[in-house]
């Protein structure tokens, strides 16, 4: 019982009050009702993940003020003497509180205690505080004395100790405080939340959906650098890492890294080759879904899109990709690319309908460079789309075993049927670099052709 108290008040009530605030705090995208409201509304949606924390622990501290009247909470503390009436309870606890406060006062403090206080002023402080103990341990116990002794010893505190208590506002906002450095922290150095705002990663990620991205995994990055305390380089093939845009260090994207460095990566009707070998893939079925795409990736596609599904296995990933009927002017053989050291190539799910590592720099292609990674995706922890909470999206894995949309539940068995016959690792584990040379990435090379 006592752990079910604590579990209940203290974890799942006010993280579901927290989730709850931070969902009502963030409108759908391109809704904006303006002034402070829309200020606070724009700060909920891009900074989830700090301003659940801040209000997680309000919510944590309004609890606790109502500790001893919650449901359950007699079985939560040790039980009072007999004679103690149990609607005493919280002054014998904020009693108790008292004389531990003014004890590690007048032993860390002594020395300007004595200085400050008369010892008059000094004598009355103690008598009062042995006045508040004996009521406390008097037995039979007499409520009427235990409140005029605590009455005067809390006077005698606040008086004579003022100037080395800690304020209440100071308490709180000390508190307010440590919860924001500790999500600014947590934000800079381990997990971070994003938002998907188009169907580049399409089926394994649905416009709408949040995600954590943990940012610890390639190692911690120093804040307002490009360097890393240490680092775990490069992500491996079949990560799905989000990065910083190399064209615009401003926009973040999310991609799948398909090449390492020293590969040469070339892409046939959409399918990866790496160092001259096809990565495997399985048909799974004709998928369609809807997109309105806010990120403006790619030029303007009819709404409705329908394509082929596969699952891809790439070393020990297993993941599905799309191949959209309208290719968007994609060609159908592009490279060889050569990934250059401290950088991997990136391309998206929805191969057909991504702007990644093939399109880059006016199409000469480009890969990512190391200290543009922030983390590599987790999982799905809030969907919406055109305003409506997916809640069949909640807890998807991005990098474990895909999850598909309601409406595509009839590709269920193909799809499993495609990961049970999965091909041995060394059937998905390209071969090393050959040392051909290939076309080299990035803006500083001549041209998008494929090379002789």
């Amino acid at each position: 019982m006592r752990a079910l108290y604590w579990g209940v008040w203290f974890g799942l009530v006010p993280l579901a009050l927290s989730y709850a605030l931070v969902w009502a705090l963030t409108p759908p995208m391109g809704v904006d009702h303006g002034s402070f409201l829309g200020t606070i509304e724009s700060y909920a949606r891009e900074q989830q993940i700090p301003v659940g924390i801040v209000v997680f622990t309000l919510f944590e501290m309004a609890l606790w003020a109502a500790r001893h009247f919650l449901p359950l909470a007699r079985f939560a503390y040790t039980p009072l003497r007999d004679d103690v009436p149990a609607q005493c309870r919280p002054k014998f606890e904020r009693a108790t509180a008292l004389l531990d406060e003014a004890d590690a006062l007048l032993e860390r403090h002594q020395k300007a205690i004595i200085r400050e206080l008369s010892l008059r002023d000094r004598e009355g402080l103690t008598h009062d505080l042995d006045s508040l103990r004996e009521s406390m341990d008097a037995v039979p116990f007499s409520e009427e004395a235990f409140d005029e002794a605590w009455l005067r010893a809390d006077g005698q505190v606040d008086v004579r100790l003022r100037p080395w208590r800690k304020s209440e506002v100071r308490e709180y906002l000390e508190s307010i405080v440590v919860a924001i450095v500790v999500a600014l922290g947590l934000r800079a150095l381990v997990i971070e939340a994003f938002k998907i705002p188009s169907g580049s990663m399409i089926p394994t990620l649905q416009v709408g959906d949040h995600i954590f991205v943990n940012k610890f995994v390639y190692g911690p990055a120093v804040p307002f650098t490009h360097s890393r305390l240490w680092h775990h380089m490069p992500p491996g093939r079949g990560d799905v890492i989000v990065f910083a845009y190399p064209e615009n260090m401003e926009q973040d994207f999310i991609k799948r890294v398909i090449a390492v460095p020293g590969d040469t990566l070339e892409a046939k009707n959409g399918h990866p080759w790496i160092n001259g070998w096809e990565v495997p893939h399985c048909f799974v079925g004709i998928y369609s879904y809807n997109e309105s795409n806010t990120e403006n990736e790619m030029p303007a596609l009819p709404q409705r899109h329908e394509g082929d599904l596969f699952v891809e296995y790439l070393g020990d990933k297993a993941y599905l990709t799309l191949y959209d009927h309208a290719s968007a002017g994609f060609s159908e053989h592009q490279g060889p690319f050569r990934a250059k050291p401290g950088e991997v190539w990136v391309m998206g799910d929805n191969r057909n309908n991504s702007h990644d590592s093939r399109m880059w720099w006016n199409f000469r292609g480009g890969g990512v460079p190391f200290e543009n990674i922030r983390g590599r995706a987790l999982f799905v922890w809030w969907s919406t789309y055109d305003g409506r909470s997916d809640w069949s999206r909640l807890g998807t894995p991005v990098m474990g075993r895909p999850r598909l949309p309601a409406d595509m539940a009839n590709l269920e068995l193909a799809m499993e049927k495609c990961f049970k016959e999965r091909p041995p690792l060394s059937q998905t584990t390209p071969p090393p670099p050959s040392g051909t040379e290939g076309q080299l990435s990035g803006p500083d090379t001549e041209s998008g052709k494929r090379a002789p």
